[in-house]
């Protein structure tokens, strides 16, 4: 949902959940899938995440997704 949001890269999302960019993105086509069946269309967000500092200073922060 954070890639699809386009909160956060896929290389983020793996640092993160200590797992290779290609396991995110198969999860990734998954969740488009099922979504595509079943879910809610997402907007993209104003926020980008690049780095796990930059996830840090946006919460440290009050700004909105």
């Amino acid at each position: 949902m954070l890639h699809l949001r386009k909160l956060a890269t896929m290389d983020l999302l793996g640092q993160l959940f200590g797992v290779s960019a290609v396991i995110i993105c198969r999860a990734n086509q998954e969740i488009c899938l099922l979504l595509e069946a079943h879910g809610p269309r997402l907007g993209a967000s104003t926020a980008r995440f690049r780095t796990p500092a930059d996830i840090t200073t946006f919460l440290a922060s009050d700004l909105p997704l």
